[in-house]
């Protein structure tokens, strides 16, 4: 069971704000929300819920954050698409300011709980040179070689979080996820991330008339892409458990970037020419998520299918681009 009263560390985002509104679905109401942007810029609100502008990589605001809660939920990060993670690896390291401080300020507040939304991008990059590479395992993070930057970042802040579970007694819950996606999200920008930067070209070429898209790499590189419903899911899942190692959150369904193009073109009706940009950002070969151990320990694994969650994601995406013109 979820233990009140809640925070959710950069419930501005995509993720948090899923979140968040889960939280209210299920019927929780003391839930505070934290994140660095201002709340009209959020990606989503939850009106009943004590929502605070913070900057989280200051202490002070943390343990204004933290003050009173008992579970907290870290998902404040700077990131983005596999362009941003390449392009700002300064940015993406500094984010282990927030864990840092979040592990500070819980020691004295009294909290008893986080959650941390680590990544896939921990494990070793010479096991995901293939395309066609098995899942990765939770073993296979060590020994450490995880994505330069964003992924040292996720490493170092699982390790911070298990040491403090064992010398601070704050419980650790550390899920791994895999690209994550779904509606209310980046869709634009530099920070979106591959489904949605598919959907954004396909429902572009539809609205245009346009014959062609582009498509970073050759389209064999491999990927699992997780809808958000399920991430969450997830989340409070391992969340509420007694499990205190990391848990892979993720779909075990290895797909070819083309393979999503093809699911998108039938969503929206059509058959486009695809340019492909050898020399743009790509990120590893092949990267796929090993459930044995959340069904193993929690008795669960994600279970949306990759094209419903698609057409959610394509339509919201298309009507978000007829919206903005």
């Amino acid at each position: 069971m979820l233990k009140e009263p809640v925070l959710i560390a950069g419930g501005g985002g995509f993720i948090g704000g899923h979140l968040a509104h889960r939280l209210e679905a299920d019927g929780h109401t003391d839930v505070r929300v934290a994140d660095c942007r201002p709340i009209e810029t959020w990606e989503q609100v939850v009106p009943g819920f004590d929502n605070v502008s913070l900057d989280l990589r200051d202490l002070e605001a943390v343990r204004q954050a933290v003050a009173g809660r008992a579970t907290v939920f870290h998902l404040a990060a700077d990131m983005g698409g596999v362009g941003f993670l390449l392009s700002h690896r300064v940015d993406c390291m500094l984010s282990v300011v927030i864990g840092a401080n979040l592990v500070q300020a819980a020691a004295v507040e009294g909290v008893e709980r986080i959650f941390f939304a680590s990544s896939a991008c921990v494990y070793d990059v010479t096991r995901q040179e293939d395309a066609a590479s098995p899942g990765l395992r939770e073993e296979d993070a060590y020994p450490a070689w995880p994505e330069d930057g964003y992924g040292w970042e996720k490493l170092f802040t699982e390790r911070l979080l298990l040491h403090a579970g064992s010398e601070l007694g704050i419980e650790p819950r550390i899920g791994r996820f895999h690209n994550v996606y779904g509606p209310n999200g980046a869709w634009a920008g530099g920070r979106e991330k591959a489904p949605a930067a598919l959907c954004r070209k396909v429902a572009t070429a539809v609205r245009s008339g346009s014959p062609t898209i582009e498509i970073w790499g050759d389209g064999k590189q491999t990927r699992s892409f997780l809808y958000v419903d399920d991430a969450v899911e997830g989340v409070l899942r391992l969340t509420a458990s007694h499990v205190d190692e990391p848990l892979n959150i993720g779909s075990d369904r290895l797909v070819t970037i083309d393979e999503v193009v093809d699911i998108i073109e039938a969503i929206a009706g059509v058959h486009l020419e695809r340019r492909y940009l050898a020399d743009a950002p790509q990120g590893v070969r092949g990267r796929n998520s090993d459930n044995t151990r959340i069904r193993a320990r929690l008795g669960w694994e994600p279970s949306i299918p990759l094209e419903r969650g698609l057409e959610r994601t394509y339509r919201w995406v298309y009507d978000e681009l007829s919206r903005t013109g």
